[in-house]
């Protein structure tokens, strides 16, 4: 079998990697494919923003304010994920923030208690995800979630491929460190999706989240000679509000 091979059925491998959506269990040799099958992670971002930007477009259509539509839809995005990438986030900072070596890092980000910094990440990343959200509403329309699901996922196998694994154990180590061409494919697929759905503007969204995710590359990479799996959660988060603030300023 070709080692950069493409099958569709990684994109249910995607999905029961990413999300939380009742899937039918998978036998445990298919999780042998979990690095090929990264270029699928924006389809995951599509099936859990699809319901959400529904829900939002309901809300929006029932005459209630875009901010409860976007509080609506960071809730459904959040329960269909598990909050996965928020605890990256959270695990994150207060890993890279909490410790004064490398060891001790590694140590606070495995531990399960969310420290000062943590708590700090989430109130500010949700704080700016739904306001910046409720204004994106207003100005463009639901629909932009999309993008930003899509393409925040994409970045995730280019971090994976670009750093080494920080520790020997853990998510992604278990996944392990994917080849070129499902990462290129990933990032082919979310922007070209993108464009479809949003045109040019899904140009200087991309460039915002690439930019994001490779500071926070450059900075997990001192700070842990490089990434986790909450590291690749954190840059789902950071490059999704990127791209957020990327879209408003360019819709509004």
């Amino acid at each position: 079998m070709p080692k950069n091979d493409i099958l569709p059925k990684d994109i249910l491998l995607a999905l029961v990697l990413l999300t939380r959506l009742p899937l039918p269990q998978l036998p445990p040799q298919a999780f042998q494919r979990q690095a090929k099958a990264v270029w699928a992670f924006p389809l995951a971002g599509l099936a859990v923003a699809l319901p959400a930007a529904l829900l939002a477009s309901l809300t929006l259509a029932a005459g209630l304010p875009a901010q409860v539509a976007a509080g609506l839809a960071l809730a459904t995005q959040i329960l269909l994920t598990g909050a996965m990438h928020e605890d990256g986030l959270a695990d994150t900072a207060d890993g890279l923030w909490g410790g004064f070596n490398r060891e001790r890092r590694l140590e606070i980000m495995k531990d399960s208690r969310i420290g000062a910094y943590g708590v700090i990440a989430l109130i500010l990343g949700l704080g700016l995800r739904w306001s910046a959200l409720s204004a994106l509403f207003a100005a463009a329309g639901v629909w932009p979630l999309l993008v930003l699901a899509m393409m925040s996922r994409a970045v995730m196998p280019a971090l994976m491929a670009a750093l080494p694994n920080a520790r020997a154990a853990g998510l992604s180590q278990a996944v392990g460190r994917p080849h070129a061409l499902p990462c290129l494919l990933a990032a082919v697929l979310a922007v070209a999706l993108s464009l479809l759905l949003i045109g040019g503007a899904a140009i200087g969204a991309a460039l915002a989240m690439a930019t994001a995710t490779a500071g926070l590359g450059a900075l997990a990479k001192a700070k842990i000679g490089g990434q986790t799996g909450d590291i690749l959660g954190a840059s789902q988060q950071i490059a999704e509000i990127a791209g957020l603030l990327s879209l408003l300023a360019i819709c509004r």
